[in-house]
């Protein structure tokens, strides 16, 4: 059925239709460079290595990637800004220097303990942090709401609010040295930021949650691929990022519109019933069936020309 389908959406002229992929390749081989040109951030770094991908970094090495207060914001701010960028149609998130993060970086929250130790009465306080936590949470929410797929790419320590951050991304890989730690509770406190929201939806395992969230204790690599934290384990960094961008080069490579409309609805499904997701389907697709890379990929896979088919921005 889906076969007839597309041939008769090019019916109307495939040598057309391919005179026309032709005409879309890019000339312009150098995008890479300039395209991340416009991200500046003081605790990020982000570069686009390849065509259609960036590769956003948690740049405070000489700090361990530690979370300061700055970083939460700018991640958001980022993710935001490649959520509107047409450029961009995969990410790769990592971190630079000898590990992902070491979480909180405690020595910057002074405002937080400030309020807490403040004279306002509990209602006054309670409102503050509200506003607070609520700021944190849509900065790290943000990873999720970005329709560009993007890859957490993980080495060494991935502490506190960097699960945190890694649960808001579609697909995790890690090296053979990472571990993983849900640290919340030894600093006093609840992970507040996703962690408790959507670990159990990724690993579907409550018990081996719990687990982690009441005990802190650290899980390595191996268990991480085994429960679903990960879906593949490298060696090392360096095959860790290059796998990372070779996938993400992949997904850069198919229709922007397919591809980032199945990620909506993936998040959307989750957290509905099967039917509400159906539902949300065919709203979406009603629409999104006459676009024109739906033609653009038929021609492709319909022709013999090995061509790679090229699609417009969204």
């Amino acid at each position: 059925m889906i076969s007839t389908f597309l041939q008769r959406l090019t019916s109307r002229g495939m040598a057309t239709g391919i005179r026309h992929i032709r005409l879309l390749t890019p000339t312009v081989q150098a995008m890479s460079t300039s395209a991340a040109s416009s991200y500046s951030f003081e605790t990020i770094k982000v570069t686009s290595p390849l065509e259609n991908v960036y590769l956003v970094e948690l740049n405070r090495p000489d700090k361990l990637n530690s979370m300061n207060t700055t970083m939460w914001r700018e991640v958001g701010v980022c993710f935001n800004k490649l959520a509107e960028d047409g450029d961009c149609r995969a990410v790769v998130l990592s971190g630079s220097g000898r590990l992902f993060t070491a979480g909180l970086d405690l020595s910057d929250f002074g405002d937080i303990v400030g309020v807490v130790m403040g004279d306002d009465d509990i209602a006054r306080k309670a409102r503050k942090l509200k506003a607070v936590i609520e700021e944190f949470q849509d900065s790290f929410s943000a990873i999720e709401k970005c329709p560009k797929p993007v890859i957490a790419a993980v080495h060494n320590a991935c502490v506190g609010g960097g699960v945190d951050l890694i649960c808001s991304t579609d697909i995790r890989y890690c090296s053979s040295d990472a571990w993983f730690q849900v640290k919340e509770v030894d600093i006093g406190l609840a992970a507040d930021v996703g962690t408790l929201q959507r670990l159990p939806k990724i690993i579907s395992n409550e018990s081996l949650v719990r687990e982690l969230a009441f005990s802190a204790r650290k899980m390595f690599s191996s268990e991480a691929e085994k429960c679903g934290l990960v879906s593949r384990v490298f060696d090392n960094k360096e095959s860790l990022l290059t796998g990372a961008l070779e996938m993400a080069s992949t997904i850069a490579s198919k229709s922007p519109v397919a591809v980032q409309n199945t990620k909506t609805s993936l998040v959307y499904a989750r957290d509905h019933t099967v039917q509400e997701g159906l539902d949300y389907m065919k709203i979406l697709n009603m629409s999104m069936l006459q676009s024109e890379d739906l033609r653009i990929a038929a021609m492709t896979q319909m022709s013999k020309s090995k061509e790679k088919a090229v699609y417009a921005k969204l």
